[in-house]
């Protein structure tokens, strides 16, 4: 039995490397162009880098695909791994140090390759300033570190909370290199770095986890059905997110859809789709057909079927590196330094029919508010079907939520917060302070709960169970202390822009991405302490929450107040680089950000303040019936046993 795992592992290895190499020779990559007099890093190099990039991205999509087996795919005893699940955290643990390896050999061969320097010419004190100084370097070294970690901690795990940590860990040491590669010089660089995240992320799920099912089933283990469905529905999903991804990356590295076919890096492109077709087709066969067969206990043709679909996974790996080695086609664009540090050129001078028009796509939190939407109402038609109501207003609260979370992050407001600081404070202060309080009356978690099933067996863990088992962990009760939550909603504020932190943020897509993401995060968790109706690890009294918000608006008021105080503008090099020819002063348009972050802040309160008085009264005319309903039924208990008093007092004189 062990033999038929080995020789899978075998063809998925020869078939990755197999399509690495076609890739390489076809992509041009192979044998690069050497220019006379200049040197050279060697051939050792030009194919140690690609197949030590392979071996790192096939141990990390391995070390995803057993950990999501242990956490997700296989069933817990209320939250311990089995020991199954257990020997499978114990192999992600030797595949993590696999791609630590690989990562610390991709470090030495990038470096040999940037310098066209052969290995064996590199020095001690060239990697160090490699990993240090150059971010290329840096991203890798964080990936070597995170794999440590994981290579360290997997092999140890015993509850399923634990591996599922460990999955989000090792999903996160899979994108520090998109910040380097392509996408990062792409025109449009905060689509190419989103596309490519969720690309990775995404295929490292659907890839890693097909590969521990099929090793699963060739082992011949308990429980391959359940896994099987489970891994199934998390396939189709990962589908969709690889269509969506491969889409984005793909537009904003080509110019036109003839570079497809006329250069080479389309050309690899298409090969690389067409085999995540053939893949999405092996996910129509297995719904169809296998996963029926493996209901009725005959495991023969999913294992088949699956082992065929690993190899082609291997192929899509290989191409995967070959793609990244071969350069895009290059973007004719006229010299614009504004362009270069924006993604798209300076707006012109902002009025209000510009700042309502001049939308662009940011396609991060364009996912997000769509899935918002899209997983909301799908939850409340659910319910609607099972004959259950859902109040009207929890539903257009969160609607509202979302569309904010468009308006702030899609529209002008958004063309504009780079380059007029006063236009990014109130996209600040809207996804802080505005949308968290609507999607918070929402009531998301609420309607998850009622919405999915529990899981099949008792002590599992299905979707509904990992969100009460958050909800009841450690983690949340220290979260979502009051005083916790208003210091990160406060703090968020001056750490940004009283450091250096807000100026780094600005020159990076990802910094940018990051720091939106924290203003709505931030929001979300303070407005859940004070106003949420969702359960919560610990409940406020309505005067708590009172003096919780009292306590925090002085903090944004006095925020704001020195921002038009401060005789010196913040990120002050960045607005120069800008060079913005129309509107106001940057010390000037500072002054004015600060007086909207000061007044801003009056709305927010006073929406919260009615909503702490509405829940008040809500909550005492709740108590006031119950105690009615009580007293009703005590005295009704009361004049039941008072009658029967009488009777046995009247029936006893009778007797006399």
């Amino acid at each position: 039995m062990a033999a038929r795992p080995s020789r899978l592992v075998l063809a998925a290895v020869g078939a990755a490397v197999a399509a690495l190499v076609i890739g390489l020779l076809a992509g041009g990559a192979a044998v690069p162009v050497v220019i006379a007099g200049l040197s050279d890093a060697g051939p050792f190099t030009h194919w140690g880098l690609p197949i030590a990039r392979l071996t790192a991205d096939l141990s990390a999509v391995t070390t995803v695909g057993l950990l999501l087996a242990a956490a997700v795919l296989l069933p817990s005893d209320k939250g311990v791994l089995r020991d199954q699940a257990r020997r499978y955290t114990r192999a992600a643990s030797a595949a993590a140090l696999t791609w630590a390896v690989a990562s610390a050999a991709s470090i030495v061969f990038t470096l040999s390759d940037l310098l066209a320097v052969p290995v064996i010419r590199l020095s001690a004190t060239e990697v160090f300033s490699f990993v240090t100084s150059i971010p290329q370097g840096s991203m890798l070294l964080l990936v070597l570190i995170l794999a440590g970690c994981l290579a360290a901690l997997a092999r140890d795990v015993v509850s399923a909370g634990a591996a599922a940590g460990l999955l989000v860990l090792a999903l996160l040491a899979l994108l520090p290199p998109v910040l380097t590669g392509h996408s990062a010089s792409s025109p449009n660089h905060s689509m190419a770095i989103t596309g490519l995240g969720l690309h990775l992320v995404v295929l490292a799920l659907w890839v890693g986890g097909l590969a521990a099912v099929t090793l699963h089933a060739l082992r011949g283990r308990d429980e391959l059905p359940l896994m099987a469905a489970r891994f199934s529905r998390l396939a189709l999903w990962c589908l969709v997110g690889v269509g969506v991804s491969g889409v984005a990356s793909a537009a904003a590295r080509l110019s036109d859809l003839g570079q497809l076919i006329s250069s080479s890096y389309g050309a690899l492109l298409l090969a690389k789709t067409a085999a995540l077709a053939v893949l999405g087709a092996f996910g129509w066969l297995h719904r169809r057909r296998t996963l029926i067969a493996l209901e009725a206990g005959r495991p023969r043709a999913f294992t088949r079927l699956a082992a065929g679909e690993v190899v082609v996974m291997a192929v899509v790996m290989g191409l995967a590196v070959a793609l990244s080695r071969t350069p895009p086609p290059p973007v004719v664009l006229p010299v614009d330094p504004v362009r270069d540090l924006l993604g798209y050129a300076m707006p012109p001078e902002l009025d209000a029919a510009r700042l309502a028009s001049l939308w662009r796509l940011d396609l991060f939190f364009a996912l997000l508010a769509l899935l918002a939407a899209a997983g909301y109402a799908a939850a409340v038609v659910r319910l609607r079907r099972r004959g259950d109501a859902w109040p009207l207003g929890r539903s257009i609260a969160w609607a509202v939520g979302v569309i904010l979370i468009v308006i702030f992050t899609q529209s002008g407001l958004a063309t504009y917060a780079p380059v007029l600081f006063s236009v990014h404070m109130i996209q600040h202060m809207g996804l802080a302070m505005l949308t968290p309080i609507f999607l918070v009356l929402g009531a998301p978690v609420t309607l998850a709960l009622r919405a999915l099933k529990p899981a099949t067996r008792r002590g599992d863990r299905g979707p509904r169970e990992w969100i009460v088992a958050v909800l009841h962990s450690r983690v949340a009760a220290i979260v979502s202390h009051p005083a916790l939550a208003m210091v990160i909603f406060i703090s968020g504020s001056y750490a940004l822009y009283y450091t250096s932190l807000f100026e780094t943020a600005m020159r990076q897509p990802v910094g940018h991405i990051l720091m939106n993401t924290h203003f709505l995060l931030s929001g979300l968790l303070f407005f859940w302490v004070i106003i949420g109706v969702d359960p919560a690890p610990r409940r406020l009294p309505y005067v708590a929450k009172l003096g919780t918000l009292m306590m925090t608006m002085p903090f944004h008021a006095f925020f704001g107040i020195s921002m038009m105080m401060m005789g010196k503008s913040i990120a002050s090099s960045w607005y120069e680089q800008l060079e913005r020819p129309w509107g106001a002063s940057v010390l000037a348009d500072q002054s004015v950000a600060g007086g909207m972050a000061w007044a801003f802040g009056e709305i927010p309160t006073m929406i919260v303040v009615i909503t702490i008085a509405t829940q008040w009264a809500l909550s005492d005319h709740r108590d006031s019936r119950r105690l009615d309903r009580h007293a009703e039924r005590t005295g009704e208990a009361d004049l039941a046993a008072y009658n029967d008093y009488l009777g046995r007092l009247n029936q006893r004189t009778k007797d006399q």
